[in-house]
């Protein structure tokens, strides 16, 4: 199987794209880095252009339910602007069908979100367990899980593919699980061959962005870093940038 290495790879002629790490929570952030974006396509005035958002929306960070309220205008706005699903997304989804107070909502940066909707998730017995899952599938609008229910896994442009984790090395991208898509990581993170187009990820977080022959991860680990990251794309022009946070406060997680 023949792929791209990223020092060839082109994005799609006069489409300039934006690929923004995983935002969990952080409103302020995610902003800022629209503000920036919005600044330079006034300014250089590109053809065309997306934002892709690679998932995790929420969990570990303050702001889940702005986050969301945010893309949903954003993408309502201008379907430019397009979001995909990550895993903790789904683990959301997940918890207000059935809560289970060992999966991922609950032990992974669920009472942050919760938190965000006015909610005090407990988990520890299960009746408030049973009380705080009734609150939050109260308090949660409905057009929020539309959204988050209706969110591609995939996107592709040029000889880039967009996914929150990676994909399965060696299967068609056109026939990848979902699973993988929002949850792999040794299998993919480990291949060194090409694959068919680069893919552009997150989900597993690192100090520094990795641009690889096969693949680019933007996840900074914003939720104890206070960096969002993305990659931007412009023919074969490809360059990173980040935002952020003023000054790190708090309890990091």
């Amino acid at each position: 199987m023949t792929g791209i290495h990223y020092l060839d790879a082109r994005g799609p002629d006069g489409i300039r794209i934006y690929a923004i790490g995983d935002i969990h929570g952080h409103l302020d952030l995610l902003r800022d880095m629209h503000e920036r974006i919005a600044g330079e396509i006034a300014r250089d005035k590109p053809a065309d252009w997306r934002i892709v958002h690679l998932g995790d929306l929420v969990d570990r960070g303050p702001d889940s339910a702005g986050v969301i309220g945010f893309l949903m205008a954003a993408v309502e706005r201008d379907p430019r602007n397009i979001v995909l699903a990550g895993n903790h997304d789904v683990g959301f989804l997940d918890f207000l069908t059935e809560p289970d107070p060992a999966g991922l909502f609950a032990c992974h940066g669920g009472r942050d979100t919760a938190r965000s909707y006015g909610v005090d998730l407990h988990v520890d017995y299960a009746s408030s367990l049973a009380r705080g899952h009734r609150e939050l599938a109260a308090a949660v609008p409905d057009g929020h899980q539309r959204f988050l229910r209706a969110l591609p896994r995939s996107a592709s442009f040029g000889d880039f593919f967009f996914c929150h984790a990676g994909i399965r090395p060696g299967v068609a991208l056109d026939r990848q699980d979902p699973e993988d898509l929002i949850w792999i990581r040794n299998e993919f993170l480990r291949h060194p061959g090409l694959h068919p187009k680069v893919v552009v990820h997150g989900h597993t977080p690192q100090a520094e962005p990795e641009v690889l022959a096969n693949r680019v991860n933007v996840d900074t680990g914003v939720f104890h870093s206070g960096v969002l990251t993305g990659l931007v794309i412009d023919g074969s022009e490809k360059r990173l940038m980040s935002v952020r946070m003023a000054r790190l406060s708090g309890r990091l997680r």
